[in-house]
């Protein structure tokens, strides 16, 4: 990558201020115009047990994941840093405190740990914080201004960013922050560099003024406000909650409902029958509360009614890790539930992805009389991006309902499969709606013949949603045609896919790769063009089973390599890669 292309990764314990430092930097790099992906890893734990750490991607040109190695590590708590000092590249930096509070066991501070290709830079963080503010609760933010000093940056945008940060706060605690900085900074300035870590300006471009940094979560929202939800019910889990809590702000400014609920099973039936009645309604969960509401997602599909459901999934089975990010929830979202329930499942690969998905799920679930649900992961839930936001609002209104003809065949077997709908008190349009199996009326019907037609139905009706128009249901990068290597994925994992896939190419691989958007219905032709033109097809994916490779090998009948990881963490591009160079390998061989 040409120009500026650096990952900070601060390191402290919760209650050290590393969360807020990393927030800082990162909102600053893209007030200044830089392309930013940013991931905080932090603690199930209360405040003051637990590592937290920061990770800031800076670049001038798009990049798609956080690099597997960072050019800078800022510790704020040894115990915690000491094991990622081997994340630094060579002749990349390690900043510290080079004056604990207390003594320390031998091996104890992070300087003990900085490899020979490694370069140090000691700083009294604590004291400098003591001198600038008169208290020790600044030194991450000396070790801010430190960073910044050292590596050039404008002072004067971090000065904005802070005073944002804190502009509910009294007054006192921004000039405090400010004082807390520039102490830093000065004490970068005197300092001699001796890293290679270079900070270019950023691309000047016309649409630089609108990038806003963004959440996978924080896309969702405004993905969901921008399509005119009517009705929120959720109830708080980890990762989803944010959802909900930036929903009870916004949705009472546009006149929409929020309520959060007992437990998720009444969240989904509360979205279920506000969808029923003709409101745009969503929910937002975990894998947790999804399990809980299989059951009520069967009675959408089988009553056909549209409803959102987010997803945003974590480390499981059962309450598994909630602060650690998986995709293990592929195969509950759209196998979930009794019966033969097919709905609408979509996973999107980005931040712009989520806005776009969450958006379009309303019209999807309208257009189709079907439950939605956006599948995300902890990863891409927090996980910040530079995004510029659309000039015009992307999603169309909320259809229209009515009934047809003398008699009201809410489900009438029509040719695609779509039955004409109405909602409560508009004439002519009473009909009967449970969970049984029914006629066209609505009135339960176990006849065989009916049963068969009505489940031909509800999966026929759902195919062209493959075909969508503008939504990116499944899309190819890279080479075009026969290639050795194909990648497939979904998710979260897809940044981390492109990036291994551009260095394969780099290095001569014949490659491409896929992401598939929409899990369910599958995109089935476009899989089967891919799939002809590879070699070997890899699927990289972060959960133990490998679901994507079993759904997508179930469906064609084809043959994939698996790359399945259920670390907690996000997939590593230099996994993914060495994967690729062994798999070309073989095929080479295999050629000759």
């Amino acid at each position: 990558m040409n120009g500026t292309d650096v990952q900070f990764a601060i390191c402290g314990s919760a209650g050290d201020g590393t969360i807020a430092a990393g927030d800082i930097l990162k909102r600053t790099m893209a007030l200044m115009g830089y392309k930013v992906i940013a991931f905080d890893i932090y603690p199930a734990e209360i405040r003051g047990f637990g590592k937290c750490i920061s990770r800031v991607r800076v670049t001038t040109e798009q990049a798609y994941s956080l690099k597997h190695q960072s050019d800078v590590l800022m510790s704020l708590n040894d115990a915690h840093a000491i094991p990622h000092v081997g994340e630094v590249r060579d002749f990349g930096a390690v900043i510290y405190d080079n004056a604990p509070i207390a003594r320390l066991p031998e091996g104890g501070h992070v300087s003990a740990h900085i490899r020979p290709m490694q370069l140090p830079y000691g700083v009294s963080f604590r004291s400098i914080s003591d001198r600038a503010t008169g208290n020790a609760r600044g030194r991450n933010i000396v070790a801010l201004g430190y960073l910044a000093g050292l590596y050039g940056m404008p002072a004067e945008a971090f000065h904005q960013t802070i005073a944002n940060k804190f502009a509910t706060k009294p007054q006192a605690v921004t000039d405090a922050n400010v004082r807390a900085f520039e102490a830093g900074y000065e004490a970068a300035i005197g300092t001699f560099k001796l890293d290679d870590v270079v900070m270019g300006s950023p691309l000047h471009r016309a649409d630089g003024a609108r990038a806003v940094m963004m959440t996978g979560n924080g896309a969702v929202v405004r993905g969901l406000m921008d399509a005119g939800i009517d009705c929120y019910f959720g109830y708080p889990i980890t990762p989803a909650t944010t959802i909900m809590e930036r929903l009870a702000v916004e949705m009472p400014r546009r006149g929409g409902r929020m309520l959060q609920t007992e437990d998720e099973i009444s969240a989904i039936a509360a979205t279920i029958g506000a969808g029923y009645a003709g409101a745009r309604s969503a929910t937002a969960t975990s894998g947790p509360g999804l399990a809980l509401m299989a059951e009520m997602l069967g009675l959408g599909v089988m009553a056909e009614v549209p409803s959102v459901v987010i997803v945003s999934q974590r480390g499981g089975p059962s309450t598994g890790m909630p602060t650690k990010t998986e995709q293990s929830d592929l195969n509950m979202a759209v196998f979930g539930g009794a019966g033969d329930a097919r709905r609408i499942v979509l996973a999107p690969t980005n931040v712009e992805g989520c806005y776009r998905c969450a958006g379009l799920a309303f019209e999807l679930a309208e257009k189709f009389q079907t439950p939605v649900i956006v599948l995300l992961d902890l990863y891409l839930s927090n996980r910040y991006e530079t995004v510029i936001p659309p000039k015009e609002n992307p999603f169309e209104p909320k259809q229209a309902t009515g009934p047809q003809g003398p008699v009201f065949r809410r489900f009438e077997l029509t040719e695609s499969g779509v039955s004409p709908r109405a909602v409560p008190g508009q004439a002519g349009g009473v009909h009967t709606i449970t969970g049984l199996e029914h006629n066209e009326l609505g009135r339960p019907s176990d006849q065989p013949d009916n049963h068969v037609a009505m489940s031909a139905k509800r999966y026929r009706k759902l195919e062209p949603a493959t075909r969508y128009p503008g939504l990116t249901t499944i899309k190819r990068f890279g080479a075009a045609g026969k290639v050795d290597i194909g990648i497939l994925g979904w998710g979260s994992t897809f940044g981390e896919i492109l990036e291994a896939m551009f260095e394969a190419e780099n290095e001569g691989i014949s490659c491409s790769a896929m992401k598939v958007v929409m899990l369910s219905p599958l995109p089935v032709d476009e899989l089967e063009a891919f799939f002809a033109d590879c070699r070997v097809v890899l699927v990289p994916e972060l959960n133990h089973e490998g679901q994507l490779a079993t759904l997508v090998s179930g469906t064609l009948g084809r043959p994939v390599v698996r790359l399945p990881r259920a670390t907690g963490a996000p997939m590593r591009v230099d996994e993914i890669l060495a994967e690729v160079r062994r798999l070309a390998a073989e095929t080479a061989a295999a050629a000759e």
